[in-house]
This record gives C-alpha cells, sequence and structure tokens, in this order.
C-alpha cells in the first residue's frame, strides 16, 4: 500500500461508522460497478423471493432488528 492510500485509510478509520460505511459502499460500487447486469441465476433467485413475500410465505425483519440479531450473536449488544 502506497503512503497515499495509507493516509486515506487512516484518515478514513477515523471517520464516524455511518460514514464509514457509505465510503465503502462507494468504493465497492466503484470496482463492482453499480450498474452491472445480474446474472440470470441472482434474477430467477430475486424473482422467487418476490414471490414468496407476495404469497405471504417469508416473514420480513426490519433492518434495525437484524443488526440488534447480528450484534447479540456477535456478544456486542
Amino acid at each position: 500500500m502506497t503512503a497515499s492510500a495509507k493516509k486515506i485509510l487512516e484518515d478514513a478509520l477515523a471517520l464516524p461508522e455511518k460514514e464509514r460505511v457509505a465510503l465503502i459502499d462507494a468504493l465497492a460500487d466503484s470496482i463492482t460497478g453499480e450498474d452491472d447486469e445480474l446474472s440470470p441465476e441472482w434474477k430467477a433467485e430475486i424473482a422467487r423471493r418476490i414471490d414468496a413475500i407476495e404469497r405471504g410465505e417469508s416473514q420480513l425483519i426490519a433492518g434495525d432488528e437484524v443488526d440488534a440479531r447480528i450484534k447479540q450473536a456477535l456478544g456486542r449488544v
């Protein structure tokens, strides 16, 4: 890692968590390309999950609850 990249990393680590997450998302999008076409398999899986939700076969969980469950499972309550 170059000195410039190390400095950027150091500055990024000093950001609040929400800003670090937004930065991670932006960097990931710059690498993978947010506009990349989904594979037929992913499209089929998405359609399958939407159908299951619409039929009432899947229970949705709020994002905050998912975060809380993850933190609890990792012992970070």
